[in-house]
């Protein structure tokens, strides 16, 4: 069940102690480059007042608290493209960034198959002062950024990064990199043909996941809604795990991202 002291904040108090990290990080809060790197899974931090959510430290070290690597490649593909990037501060378990708040996905009690007894029997306030605190000043932030670069007449191209487990219930995954995308597949067939044309790569056309409605909220609020070239990335997570592993796909996707847009004349 949530904590004791998690139910008993009063709803208007924060969930976010004074002491502790607001809900985003920026990286390049002046930057000019057309691309806009959204990381919403990059942190796996808890709010204190949420204990450990009834999991072992062991289990928050895993996929299911956050995406393993994908920080680190976003703030490098940032700093090597001059781009703008925005990274989620807290654990998706505390509330996932990447859904529309209020699925059941959105603060889930079961995630791949672990129970996540913290998450359970959540009063309708706990939840909202969740969204409140971590999803919306997050969202905020990236919508801002957005509303600034359109006054100005900047040209957006907006890059939502992730990795995934390389074994998912057993079943190994073969991609090393999977190009998700919706209704647009413009930049994502773009970058699939370039990244394809490495013989050494397995790159997925929307796996291990796709895109949608339902699983998914920065592509089809921001990129589809708005009409901006977009791509969701997915790296795998083995390949990560070192910073000469990040380093070298942030450097390969700062490559290869420009040439995509300039294929179908996104900036």
């Amino acid at each position: 069940m949530a904590s004791t002291a998690e139910l008993e904040l009063d709803p208007e108090a924060s969930l976010l102690a004074p002491d502790e990290p607001p809900a985003f990080e920026v990286v390049e809060a002046t930057a000019s480059s057309p691309f806009l790197i959204i990381c919403d899974h990059a942190g796996k931090r808890l709010p204190r007042v949420l204990g450990n959510l009834g999991l072992a430290e062991a289990e928050l070290g895993r996929h299911i608290a956050w995406d393993l690597g994908a920080e680190r490649v976003a703030r490098h593909l940032a700093y090597a493209l001059g781009a703008f990037a925005v990274f989620q501060t807290y654990s998706r378990l505390v509330i996932d960034c990447n859904r529309q708040p209020g699925v059941s996905s959105s603060i889930p009690i079961v995630s791949e198959s672990t129970e996540i007894p913290g998450n359970e029997l959540l009063p309708v306030a706990a939840a909202a002062r969740r969204a409140r605190d971590v999803f919306t000043p997050y969202h905020a932030r990236i919508v801002r950024e957005l509303t600034r670069r359109s006054a100005a007449g900047l040209a957006t191209v907006l890059v939502s990064m992730h990795s995934f487990t390389p074994i998912y219930k057993g079943v190994p995954r073969p991609w090393h990199v999977g190009i998700l995308y919706n209704r647009d597949a413009r930049l994502a067939h773009a970058l699939l043909s370039l990244l394809r044309s490495d013989p050494t790569l397995v790159v997925g056309d929307n796996e291990p996941y796709s895109v949608s409605d339902e699983s998914d909220y920065g592509i089809p609020v921001y990129g589809e809604q708005r009409g901006i070239p977009h791509v969701e990335l997915e790296i795998r997570q083995d390949l990560l795990l070192e910073d000469a592993g990040q380093l070298a796909w942030a450097r390969r996707l700062a490559e290869l991202l420009p040439d995509a847009c300039t294929q179908f004349n996104a900036v």
